[in-house]
Parts: structure tokens; C-alpha cells; sequence
């Protein structure tokens, strides 16, 4: 019961930690004069994905490499069923009015590198290398349209729409505000990254699953919880609109920043289950969006409950 207790804890200190971090770190910058599309673009992606970052790092450095994989792939594939599923269950997800398309097939081009380097049976510096590199593409990408849009647009108004999507932002915050969030955040990440990886462990353990299985649940569905908490609450709002593209963004930074930097810290073996099983899975769950990227339709209640109900048989299989 202890190592239950002590895995929550460690997911709720992740999760706060992770979240002060990431309000400290866009604060700082806006302070500094740093443009808030930089911010969105680098450090609140950055920030939000330091729970998974620091779980995969934990994990190498304590030799549990599945957690790691294992959360990666996890995440991907409940960020898709689950955190797009439930809230469409309450209110339908106006998916039509987000075009994502560019970005959607940037993940299917990311997810199927993710699965040709995760078929080389281990993934070291080499892939770990050619997943950053992939990103940085991605990356310089986004900043050559978003320069195009300001050009287009005029600073003002691009720095107004920015600064609109960023809820973390207040150029006026204090500096000695500032610094406790980025204290607390960095003090925060790694405590609750070692209490979460542990205990994961010891839970695996002693009901005989996998670290893999547990990766690829417990801890997937854990890391993902503020995608959910926010897309609950948009679709509470009606204002859903751009949760398909936050998703795609998350599940595109997963596979190439997460694994990418965490194999500087490690070599991390492919279980041969992800290559019979979940990494189509994962593939497969992202197929599932061209409808909703392509067709421009929204997520109503009835694909909300598909796709529910596909995230709980997909747990089910891995538990059974």
C-alpha cells in the first residue's frame, strides 16, 4: 500500500512541480523580453513535457529502461484515445476548426521513424541523435511560419495573439515570484521523478507485471493528466477547438525530445511486446485522427465513447 501511496505522491509532485516550472520559466522570459512565440515554441513545450523527460531519465539511470519506453508510447496513445475521448463524452470537440494538418503529418512521419529506430532493437546516441535532429527540423519549421504570419500580421498583433494563448503568462509578475516557481519546479521534478519511478517498480514487482506494463499505463496515463484537466475544462467552456493540435504537438515532442535527449543518459532497450504490439498500437490510435485533420469533423460524444472504449480494451490486453 505504501509504494501506491508513494507512486501518487510522486505524480502529484511531478505534476505541480512541472507546472511551476513552466509558469517560472515563460515569466522570466516575457521579463526579460525574450518573444512570447519563442516561449510558446520552446520553453512551455519543454516545461510541460519535464515530467515525462525526468521519468525517462529516472528511470535509465535506476535501470528500469521499459518505464521509460514504456511512458513515451503510453502517453502517445492516451493522449489520443483517453484525453481526446473523455472530454468529447461531456461536449463535442470542434476538431473542424483547427487545421492541423501540417503538424498531423509531421507525427505520422515522426511515429513511423520512432518505429523503424525503435526496429534496430535498441535505441542509443545514434537514434537519440536522429530523433533531435528530426526535431530541430520541426522546430525550425514553426519558427520560419510563425515568422512568415508575423511578417504578414505586424509585431503587435502577433505578440497580442501570443501572449492571448499563453495562460502561464504575466509580464508583470515579480521577479521573487518568478524565482520560487523556478526553484520550486526544479526542486520539484526530480523528487517526484525518483518517487514515481521507485515505486512504480516495487509495484510491478510485487504483482508480477512488466516495468514495461507499467510504463505503458500507471505512469502513460499519469503524465498525461494536465493534457486531460485541460481539455476537460475547454470542453466544459466550448472552447475545444485547438485540443487536436495540442495533442499532435505533445505526441510529436514525446517521440523525438524525450527519448531523444533521455538516450544521453543511457541506452534504452526495446522490449520485443512494443514491436509485436504497442508501437502499432500507438500508429494506429494516430491514424485514427484523419478523419477529424483531413474531413474536418468533430469529435462528438459517440467518437468520444470509440474512443474510450478502445483506450480501455487497449489497457485490458496489456493487464490480461
Amino acid at each position: 500500500m505504501s509504494a501506491w501511496l508513494f507512486s501518487g505522491l510522486g505524480l502529484l509532485i511531478l505534476l505541480l512541480a512541472g507546472d511551476a516550472l513552466v509558469r517560472g520559466a515563460v515569466n522570466l522570459s516575457l521579463r526579460l523580453g525574450v518573444p512570447a512565440l519563442i516561449v510558446s515554441l520552446t520553453i512551455v513545450a519543454f516545461g510541460t513535457s519535464a515530467p515525462e523527460l525526468l521519468i525517462a531519465i529516472s528511470a535509465i539511470k535506476e535501470n528500469a529502461p521499459g518505464i521509460a519506453l514504456g511512458n513515451v508510447v503510453g502517453s502517445n496513445t492516451a493522449n489520443i484515445l483517453l484525453v481526446l475521448g473523455l472530454p468529447a463524452l461531456l461536449a463535442t470537440l470542434h476538431t473542424s476548426e483547427c487545421d492541423s494538418r501540417k503538424n498531423y503529418i509531421f507525427m505520422l512521419l515522426a511515429s513511423v521513424l520512432f518505429i523503424g529506430l525503435a526496429f534496430c532493437g535498441v535505441f542509443n546516441l545514434l537514434s537519440g541523435a536522429i530523433l533531435l535532429a528530426a526535431l530541430a527540423l520541426v522546430l525550425a519549421n514553426a519558427f520560419r511560419e510563425a515568422h512568415a504570419h508575423r511578417k504578414a500580421c505586424g509585431e503587435a498583433c502577433a505578440d497580442d495573439d501570443e501572449l492571448d494563448g499563453l495562460e502561464e503568462a504575466d509580464p508583470d509578475m515579480p521577479y521573487w515570484k518568478v524565482a520560487v516557481y523556478l526553484i520550486l519546479g526544479l526542486i520539484g521534478l526530480p523528487m517526484g521523478a525518483h518517487l514515481l519511478v521507485d515505486n512504480a517498480t516495487i509495484i510491478a514487482q510485487s504483482y508480477g507485471v512488466s516495468e514495461t506494463v507499467i510504463g505503458l499505463t500507471l505512469i502513460a496515463v499519469g503524465t498525461s493528466l494536465p493534457e486531460l484537466a485541460t481539455t476537460v475544462m475547454a470542453a466544459l467552456r466550448r472552447q475545444a477547438d485547438v485540443a487536436l493540435g495540442n495533442v499532435i504537438g505533445s505526441n510529436m515532442f514525446n517521440l523525438l525530445a524525450i527519448v531523444g535527449i533521455a538516450t544521453l543518459f543511457g541506452r534504452i532497450p526495446v522490449d520485443p511486446e512494443f514491436l509485436r504490439f504497442d508501437l502499432w498500437v500507438m500508429l494506429g490510435a494516430s491514424l485514427l485522427l484523419v478523419p477529424f485533420v483531413f474531413f474536418k469533423k468533430d469529435i462528438t460524444r459517440v467518437w468520444g465513447l470509440v474512443l474510450t472504449l478502445l483506450y480501455v480494451i487497449y489497457v485490458v490486453s496489456l493487464l490480461a
